[in-house]
């Protein structure tokens, strides 16, 4: 993102950008048990915005790790410790996820055991290898998104095994014990904020990225 700011702290209209994530999820589910992984040198900055911006809402916070892998991991230790239940996890960045995709989301996940939200890519797609590169269909390429939403005894169970390269996500992990993943339609606007592009291709680069974000 190239700014002084974490990019979850950002100003979205008005608002920080993981706020706006948090609020969408206390919409669809008022009463929903929601679990905050933040790195532990940022909670008091986290204060410091929830009081400056009014945040009311119930929810615990934890200290991430040094790989999603982990953070993920330290959120599951807050979590119930029956393993009835659902478990949707995340990105604090995606704040532009609609409550009825959640909703839709934690249905798929009831039915099946877990649903991933995925959508078809637009552009032509392609694989580099040291050989040189080739196209692939992109009819048969998902991009992936979240909140991933899995069975709690599931995910728990998942989250035993020791860290591979190759997790790139919840489904990854999970895959790997063995479960088959049920992928379900997406939704195209929910925009993972990476990079200073994707802030501007929202429009809110006139909200400034740095320190005057946040006055």
């Amino acid at each position: 993102m190239k700014s002084d700011i974490p990019k979850q702290f950002l100003l979205l209209n008005g608002r920080p950008v993981l706020m706006r994530t948090m609020e969408a999820f206390v919409e669809f589910d008022p009463d929903i048990r929601m679990i905050l992984v933040l790195p532990k040198d940022q909670f008091s900055y986290w204060d410091e915005l929830c009081n400056k911006h009014f945040l009311a809402l119930d929810y615990y916070i934890v200290a991430g790790g040094q790989t999603r892998f982990d953070s993920v991991k330290n959120g599951l230790d807050l979590a119930l410790a029956t393993d009835q239940g659902l478990i949707g996890v995340h990105d604090g960045v995606r704040p532009f996820i609609h409550p009825d995709t959640i909703r839709r989301i934690y249905q798929e996940a009831a039915k099946y055991g877990n649903a991933i939200p995925a959508i078809s890519p637009s552009e032509s797609v392609r694989i580099e290898n040291k050989e040189g590169n080739h196209i692939v269909d992109r009819n048969v390429v998902r991009l992936i998104q979240t909140p991933q939403v899995f069975q709690a005894k599931d995910l728990k169970e998942a989250y035993n095994q020791q860290f591979q390269d190759t997790f790139t996500d919840d489904a990854s992990v999970i895959e790997a014990v063995g479960h088959k993943i049920h992928l379900v339609a997406g939704q195209p606007g929910n925009l993972k904020i990476t990079t200073k592009e994707d802030w501007e291709i929202r429009g809110f680069g006139d909200q400034g990225i740095g320190d005057s974000v946040i006055l």
